[in-house]
């Protein structure tokens, strides 16, 4: 490394956020990326560990010492390089990835954890800003024509990789706009969506064809493709060599109990992609707001942080978040290193207000005229069961409470994709309700029916970006090698 005793030198520089009450007033991001000289003594930190577990940590296997070493000694172009050598969009995982990679570091043992996440961020952001980005089209064509459904992260890794080896690619969105979840689930304060604009336009250079509005199978139209034309998966399989399935797990999990069917209870993925929409300038946008309401977020994860963040925009009268588990923190819960650790972790969208609630449970919504008023909760403890070993709930007697709620967001994770588009290509299911299809072996990432793989969320179940570009990645080689009888991509 650069700077080997960089780590005893220097401490962890934070990216610099816009205070709260500026930036709740708006949805651009608010997050800048470090100035050159902090990004230079953040990569001075990493460690000459030996063996960098930070890489196994990155579901894509960034090279991650060696991007910190070029920054350290500000060598950017190179530094790009070897990050786009593992990851097609670093825009993105440096802005919304929880950084895994942080959690393997070495240094994190009994210190900060190098900054790798914010090296990330800076080094795209350079990158773009001096014009390194550029398109790669492919030097020959193979006469192949692939198409990708879905343009989520694992669509777009996927299609990338396959037109920068020469295949047509056609990649299907059934939205009106391509991006899938990064374009509709994650909120423009933490994502702006001329990111991904920016890459459609290097991928059409590349050779990448967009339908938006193409609806393959029989999925439920929603409100953001009520006009999207139908395709048949069959005339698919007839035009195309191969076929790859990386939508996402749209189906959010339901919260089955009284007072269910009263007017105010949504899922969170029926509430945030109407304000990315306002934000894109959409009309007609349907009118579900958390202005001056009191908000209930079920759910603790990333989803519902982020349906924090939008329901203090709107200016809600109040913002409560519940999470079934215990609180970080707490040692039943927090496993030892180096198995992934549960910090209690404290996000943007919390520093700006809510009351975060741990080991509750819902028992009923109430309601006056048809419309939700408040919800009825219990709070639970987990203990371990004696004969199994697992941690099991129990309610905690007498310990039932009300809370005003106007609106309440299920954010309780994803069950998977909708099944009817499995179905109608006859592709076969795991016991998760996932598409069937292994990582490994010659067959990897294939299903059961001929020419139709599959990658990302639709695959392995809801997941992280990162997790989807590495999917995308291996699922395009896969096609490659199936196609060609070899391939250069990397695996």
């Amino acid at each position: 490394m650069g700077k080997p005793t960089g780590f005893l030198e220097y401490a962890r520089v934070e990216e610099v956020a816009e205070a709260v009450e500026g930036r709740k007033k708006h949805y651009r991001e608010f997050v800048g990326h470090l100035k050159d000289e902090e990004a230079k003594i953040q990569g001075a930190r990493c460690m000459d560990c030996g063996i960098p577990f930070c890489m196994s940590g990155c579901p894509v296997n960034n090279i991650i010492p060696d991007f910190n070493d070029l920054v350290y000694k500000q060598d950017w172009k190179r530094a790009i390089e070897t990050l786009h050598s593992t990851n097609n969009f670093p825009e993105f995982t440096g802005r919304v990835c929880p950084a895994p990679c942080e959690e393997a570091c070495t240094l994190r043992i009994n210190n900060d954890p190098v900054g790798i996440k914010s090296i990330e961020h800076a080094i795209i952001d350079k990158a773009w800003s001096e014009g390194w980005v550029k398109p790669q089209p492919a030097a020959h064509k193979t006469g192949k024509r692939v198409a990708v459904i879905g343009s989520g992260p694992a669509g777009l890794a996927c299609a990338q990789q396959l037109a920068r080896v020469g295949h047509a690619v056609v990649l299907f969105e059934k939205n009106d706009r391509i991006g899938g979840l990064l374009r509709y689930g994650i909120p423009d304060f933490k994502m702006e969506k001329s990111l991904i604009d920016r890459r459609i336009e290097q991928m059409r250079a590349e050779g990448v064809e967009f339908r938006a509005n193409h609806c393959v199978g029989p999925a439920p139209l929603g409100a953001g493709n009520a006009k999207a034309t139908a395709v048949d998966p069959k005339s698919l399989l007839k035009e195309f060599d191969a076929v790859v399935l990386s939508g996402g797990a749209e189906q959010g999990r339901d919260l089955p109990i009284p007072g269910r069917e009263l007017v105010g209870i949504h899922f969170a993925m029926d509430f945030l992609p109407l304000q990315n929409r306002r934000v894109a300038g959409d009309s007609n946008v349907a009118d579900l707001w958390a202005s001056g309401k009191h908000v209930v977020v079920i759910g603790g994860g990333d989803t519902g942080s982020d349906c924090v963040g939008t329901s203090n925009r709107h200016g809600a009268k109040s913002v409560a978040q519940f999470e079934l588990l215990g609180k970080p923190g707490d040692p039943k819960f927090n496993p030892v290193w180096p198995y992934w650790p549960t910090r209690l972790r404290t996000s943007s969208s919390h520093q700006e207000g809510a009351q975060r609630d741990w080991s509750v449970s819902t028992k009923r919504f109430n309601g006056e005229q048809g419309k939700v008023k408040s919800l009825t909760a219990v709070r639970v403890e987990w203990k371990k069961d004696a004969a199994t070993g697992q941690m099991k709930m129990a309610e905690v007697a007498g310990s039932e409470f009300d809370l005003p709620a106007d609106l309440v967001l299920l954010a309780m994770g994803f069950t998977g994709p909708v099944p009817s588009v499995l179905e109608s290509f006859g592709v076969e299911k795991d016991t998760r309700g996932n598409a069937k299809a292994t990582t490994e072996g010659d067959g990897c990432y294939r299903t059961n029916v001929d020419r139709v793989f599959s990658a990302g969320d639709m695959r392995r179940g809801q997941s992280l970006v990162v997790w989807a570009i590495r999917e995308g990645r291996q699922c395009a080689r896969a096609v490659d090698e199936f196609l060609m009888g070899h391939s250069e991509l990397p695996r």
